[in-house]
Order: C-alpha cells, then structure tokens, then sequence
C-alpha cells in the first residue's frame, strides 16, 4: 500500500476546474474522482440513493424508465431551502462513502495521485481527506464570458449562481494553493507543473 497523495480542486463556476483536470490525469497521470459524477452514479436506477430521493420529493421526479428527472430536481429544492437541505443530507454522506472506497482501493493498487474535484468540497468538508486544496481562480469577466460561450447560460442566471458560492477571499483563506486560470492555460500548466514538482519532487 503506497502513500497516496491526494489533492482536492474547487473554484467557483467557470473557473476552468475540467482544464485543470485533464492535464493532472494527462501529464501527471492522476486518477480523477469528480463527484458530481459519483452523486450521478448513486442516483441512476438502482443506485443507493434514488429510493430516498424519491420519497423526499416524489413520484413527480421519476421518469417512466425509473431514472430521476434531475432539472425538476433542481426546481423543487431550488425553491425550497428545507427540501434542499434535506436532499443533501441524503446524498452528500453516500458521496463520500464511496469516494472513501475508491481512495482505499487506489492506495491498495499503488496510485501515486488522486485529484477529488467539486465545486462544493470545502463546504462539504474534504480538506479533512485532502493532503492539500487548490483553488482554481479566474476573474469575474472571464467566467461569465466563460459561462455564455460555453454552456449558454444568460446573465441572470449567471448572477444567480456567482452569489450562491462562496466568494474569492473565502476560497483563498481555506485553501492551500492558488491557480491563477483567467489567462492562457499555458501559464495554468506552469502553475500545476511547479507546484506539482514541489509535492512529489519529479521533473515533467
């Protein structure tokens, strides 16, 4: 069983985190646990968490092939703090049951490097399995010109989403390293390739 070095990445919406990813998994040969991806997998069809999410919100988000109807899901909990709340109380732990499963079995198999991404890991309390967290940052403007081009959101929405994550000085102050992504993304791989050489004392 090898020391598995494990680092955790987040930023704010169109901060370029996928980027970031990628190049870890390509260039630093990284195992990627992504968990919006583990939260899907627990709630396909037969999946641990979906009997629960149906009795919180009901038949009205089940299609008729038994999988969830995941933007009627958003509606429901987005208008109601208590239903949201509740329904990450069902998902969240399961989450990170299995995310602790994948990282045990990764050091059993000898992985050097796991990359855990989220938007949410800080609030979700990750820096506790985390050897250390990186903050993908990117200005406002680049974001929201991100977020148009990219995913065709509109400017209220946008909005909407900017003030329900945590803001730039609080990412700062609870993570343990900075990755300035708002220009090329040449400079970003300088940033991971430093900091990477730093942690594991490899040249790439």
């Amino acid at each position: 069983m090898t020391d598995l070095l494990i680092i955790g990445v987040t930023g704010g919406i169109g901060c370029g985190k996928s980027e970031v990813l990628k190049y870890l998994k390509e260039a630093w040969n990284a195992e990627l646990i992504q968990l919006d991806e583990v939260s899907r997998e627990l709630t396909l069809p037969g999946g641990e968490c979906v009997e629960d999410v149906i009795s919180l919100l009901g038949q009205e988000v089940v299609n008729e092939d038994g999988s969830l109807k995941r933007g009627r899901m958003a509606e429901i909990v987005f208008a109601d703090e208590k239903l949201r709340r509740q329904l990450n109380a069902i998902i969240h732990p399961a989450v990170k049951k299995k995310t602790i499963g994948l990282l045990k079995a990764m050091r059993e198999k000898g992985s050097p490097l796991a990359v855990i991404e989220a938007a949410l890991l800080l609030e979700d309390n990750y820096d506790a399995i985390c050897s250390e967290i990186w903050y993908i940052y990117a200005d406002e403007a680049t974001r929201y010109r991100r977020l148009v081009s990219s995913r065709g959101y509109s400017g209220a929405r946008i909005e909407a989403v900017f003030r329900s994550q945590m803001k730039e000085e609080e990412f700062r102050a609870r993570t343990d390293y900075v990755i300035d992504n708002s220009g090329a993304f040449s400079h970003t791989r300088e940033q991971i390739d430093s900091r990477m050489r730093e942690l594991t004392g490899l040249k790439r």
